[in-house]
């Protein structure tokens, strides 16, 4: 199968916002204190409380603080990655949801469930690849290529779905853009550009890429994971397929956050290197408690941090910003019209194909073989 090399675009915002900031020390400085004690106890008690008073349901992404996660669990909520938090939302029969996540994922709680009241702990809770991909010049962007298919990765603002055909998911993305490299279609994607890559590598689509990326992913270190992987010469080292190419280049499973735990809780293997956000290893120590987890490393030796993958905006999420949620129905989401329908299309659109193609789903890669196809 032929490749067609990938061609980053002029629109770099090296600091992940379009107006220059990467906003990382507000967000850092807002993450809230993390309660203990019997402080903890009556905050997760009162929130219990108020879930069932309120019909209200409590959806968490991996990367939130591992109390969250296990209190949506306990109440019948959910823990997931970003196309299962898409898909509960739409299907629960609660008239309020809580989001905790960053802010992209309530607008899509929003677009596809506007009957619904959405609510997020903290609404400044955001993500570099949405602040680094620009409403008004991705429009520039995609008015330059008319004829190519507008793909946009699930980390976009609401304005940016309502521009593209379609949106994707890690756990969802190259089987898509697979189908689409079969119908003889040509990609414009957005906005991470590691992901966008190593999609085009695998699928051999013809794809024009968005110069944007994660800040956590961003940060992993190929040199000091293989010295990592010296000292533990029998871990499986696990890679999002946002990490940079180098890094990518030397993982034994490639996969979305729910494939990577998929690979933890079903493999052979007694450590895991993991590069993703630290979040996820809460739950996969839940699931597959005698198995070693390793944080993969963002920094050299002399770093005062040799491994900081976490997202300074999915930290800002904390129990008392739920119980704010539910007690005096702060941060709520509104998407307005005519921008919730525009983007309702592209997300629909994802969730009928993931609905018939379930097979395709959360698979993980063994290894980085280009060109194999959607797996």
């Amino acid at each position: 199968m032929s490749s067609t090399v990938s061609t980053p675009i002029s629109f770099d915002y090296p600091l992940q916002d379009s107006a220059g900031l990467t906003c990382t020390a507000q967000a850092w400085a807002k993450v809230p204190p993390h309660l203990a004690g019997p402080e903890k106890a009556a905050v997760i008690e009162r929130i219990k409380q108020l879930l069932i008073e309120k019909d209200a349901a409590l959806v968490a992404h991996y990367y939130v603080d591992g109390d969250i996660q296990d209190l949506a669990l306990a109440t019948g909520g959910f823990v997931a990655d970003s196309l299962e938090m898409a898909r509960f939302g739409k299907n629960h029969s609660a008239k309020n949801l809580i989001v905790a996540g960053v802010r992209f994922m309530g607008e899509t709680a929003k677009i596809l469930s506007p009957e619904k009241r959405i609510f997020m702990p903290d609404l400044e809770a955001t993500c570099s690849l949405d602040l680094g991909c620009d409403t008004n010049d991705f429009a520039k962007f995609r008015a330059q290529y008319p004829d190519r298919v507008v793909v946009v990765y699930a980390n976009t603002s609401a304005a940016v779905k309502a521009q593209a055909d379609w949106m994707v998911t890690s756990s969802c993305a190259l089987a898509i853009v697979h189908q689409l490299k079969v119908e003889g279609k040509k990609i414009l994607w957005a906005p991470d550009r590691h992901l966008g890559r190593y999609i085009q590598e695998q699928t051999g689509a013809d794809m024009l890429l968005w110069n944007g990326a994660c800040i956590v992913h961003d940060e992993f270190k190929a040199a000091e994971l293989e010295i990592l992987k010296a000292a533990h010469p029998n871990a499986q080292i696990l890679v999002h397929p946002e990490s940079p190419q180098a890094v990518v280049d030397l993982a034994d499973v490639v996969g979305s956050t729910s494939a990577m735990i998929k690979a933890v809780v079903e493999g052979t293997a007694a450590e895991y290197i993991v590069a993703t956000d630290k979040g996820i290893l809460h739950r996969m120590r839940q699931l597959a408690p005698n198995k070693k987890l390793i944080e993969a490393p963002t920094a050299g030796n002399s770093a005062t941090c040799k491994s900081c993958a976490h997202c300074p905006w999915m930290a800002m999420n904390g129990l008392q910003g739920i119980l704010d949620c539910l007690e005096n129905a702060s941060g709520e989401i509104f998407v307005d019209e005519p921008i919730r329908t525009q983007a309702l299309g592209c997300i629909e659109r994802m969730l009928d194909f993931t609905a018939n193609h379930p097979d395709l789903l959360a698979k993980a890669q063994h290894g980085f073989v280009k060109n194999i196809g959607a797996a």
